[in-house]
């Protein structure tokens, strides 16, 4: 079990690391508008995505810096 559990993660990384680098607005082209966003504490603003699979939280956060490129992100519970 573990071991589908980790090829998953490591796939929905693989997915969510070609973000890197891309616009904000290429990301929500692709996922949509975030279901929620706020500026951090360094002046980057944070999107978040929450969903349900197999009805289990989701949660994915991309960090958006000031030129609107994704800068890195964060998946919790997504398999």
């Amino acid at each position: 079990m573990k071991q589908k559990t980790d090829a998953a993660i490591q796939k929905e990384n693989k997915k969510l690391s070609e973000f890197i680098g891309q616009s904000a607005s290429k990301l929500q082209m692709e996922l949509g508008k975030p279901d929620e966003d706020f500026e951090n504490e360094k002046g980057n603003f944070i999107f978040i995505y929450n969903t349900k699979k197999y009805g289990f939280p989701c949660e994915r956060r991309f960090e958006i810096n000031p030129d609107k490129l994704v800068i890195g992100f964060a998946s919790n519970g997504c398999f």
